[in-house]
């Protein structure tokens, strides 16, 4: 399509010039975003990154010129315009993602998280790298932070990218294709479309109650960790016999025990695996124990899980 080409263009343009945004929490980024004399977009980086109106003189033609190409701006009044998207940097990547605020159901997050889960797949295969190429599978993919950056740790594999959102697909794809990185896509919420003898899983499923259900961040029972296990259960069904799963996720803690932690154990052993599992952040999210639906919760931990072969 027309306007794809037009963002993976922006990107490359992007990159060539250097272009790097950190994205921050949604609560970072709103307090930012609020300070009255930041209310008007002054650079690149407020645009493409804070997702602030700006004026159209203030980007240089080639920019503006993608932008329109590729449908991913629009008038906010007062001659003032906006980016429909945000472009957030990764390690030496380029990721393209929705604008803030991300409230449509459809949204293709890109945060902190994000950062974690690659940080965690890049520590686990320089660690121990694949012992040769094969199929690698991001569950859940979103924005495609997973499987590329895994590809680029494991030359010659072969990727899957499995997201119900097809916006996160689409997104993911210009995403791949900047980091020159081929995959398939599949748009679907199992691994039916994917063959088994996976040799690497990666997933970053959503672990908050969200009561709007918006995909990226519902993680639905069992205090927000049931896509976690759904997910976990769907990529040991496929992995090979030498295959691992990379899950990264968070916990909630209840009267010091971690439900996560047992049911994942469990798996584990019923399929002849190994798990390895280890705390990131001991809690995050403490605003959401405000909620009933954490009434009995301790703290919201991040975990990394690794599932694989029998030792």
């Amino acid at each position: 399509m027309r306007t794809d080409r037009a963002l993976l263009e922006l990107l490359r343009l992007l990159e060539r010039r250097g272009y790097r945004f950190v994205t921050p929490t949604p609560a970072t980024h709103e307090r930012v975003v609020s300070r009255p004399e930041r209310a008007e977009g002054r650079s690149i980086e407020d645009v493409l990154g804070w997702s602030r109106p700006f004026r159209s003189d203030l980007l240089d033609d080639d920019v503006m010129d993608l932008l329109y190409a590729g449908q991913v701006i629009r008038p906010v009044g007062n001659e003032l315009l906006q980016a429909t998207i945000r472009i957030s940097s990764l390690h030496d990547l380029l990721f393209i993602h929705s604008a803030f605020p991300t409230e449509s159901k459809h949204a293709v997050f890109f945060g902190p998280d994000s950062y974690r889960f690659a940080d965690l797949i890049a520590a686990e295969l320089t660690a121990c790298p694949l012992p040769e190429p094969g199929l690698i599978v991001d569950i859940g993919s979103g924005a495609g932070v997973g499987a590329i950056v895994a590809a680029g740790l494991c030359p010659g594999s072969s990727v899957t990218m499995v997201d119900v959102n097809p916006d996160a697909l689409r997104f993911a794809e210009i995403n791949a294709r900047a980091a020159s990185s081929t995959a398939r896509f599949v748009c679907a919420d199992d691994l039916d479309a994917v063959p088994k003898n996976v040799r690497l899983s990666v997933a970053n499923p959503p672990y908050i109650i969200d009561d709007a259900g918006r995909a990226y961040r519902d993680g639905r029972g069992m205090h927000g960790t049931e896509v976690a296990l759904d997910m976990a259960r769907m990529a040991v069904e496929r992995l090979a016999s030498d295959g691992r799963l990379i899950l990264y996720t968070g916990s909630a803690i209840i009267d010091g025990g971690d439900p996560l932690k047992e049911a994942l154990a469990e798996l584990a052993e019923q399929a002849g695996r190994t798990l390895r599992y280890r705390e990131l952040d001991p809690d995050v999210f403490g605003e959401e124990l405000a909620r009933p639906a954490y009434a009995d919760v301790d703290r919201i931990a991040l975990v990394a899980a690794i599932i694989g072969p029998t030792r």
